[in-house]
């Protein structure tokens, strides 16, 4: 019996750099205030954790990363770390992508309204596809009261 065509990895990625290119043609380098001091806030805390002393530099590198496709892309922790750790992703151990995940100061409720703005807007899809697309673990993997807070906050 085959996958429904939306559970096949092909198309998952295919999703993925839709999103990612319509959210690159959306956003065009323009932010506002809030975003620019959040993401100014979040990297502060991020290179303090990473220029620990006695931290590999491996380490390091997937804090970058998760931090990238946190800032971004705004993925779950979830799907960030499934990244970090996928040989078709980042290739990252699982310890590193793990200590990635502990120091990354993400707002995920703030992730979630952003991916389900994205899908809202620019792919017009209806609230209850994008909340089951939020929580699929074939789509974004963000926990349930995550998706909820980003469909209660839809404008």
């Amino acid at each position: 019996m085959k996958k429904p065509i939306y559970k096949r990895k092909w198309f998952i990625a295919l999703i993925v750099i839709i999103v990612i290119a319509v959210i690159g043609g959306v956003s065009g380098g323009d932010s506002d205030d809030t975003d620019k001091t959040a993401d100014q806030s979040n990297n502060t805390k991020t290179e303090q954790a990473a220029e620990e002393k006695d931290v590999p530099q491996e380490y390091k590198n997937a804090l970058k990363k998760a931090e990238s496709y946190s800032e971004m892309m705004h993925m779950s922790k979830a799907a960030i770390y499934d990244q970090l750790t996928s040989e078709y992703g980042e290739g990252f151990p699982e310890d590193a992508a793990q200590y990635a995940i502990d120091n990354l100061d993400a707002d995920w409720n703030y992730n979630a309204l952003k991916k389900a703005e994205t899908y809202y807007e620019d792919m017009a899809m209806s609230k209850d596809a994008i909340y089951d697309q939020l929580v699929s673990e074939y789509g974004e993997q963000f926990t349930a009261e995550q998706a909820q807070y980003a469909i209660d906050h839809l404008k």
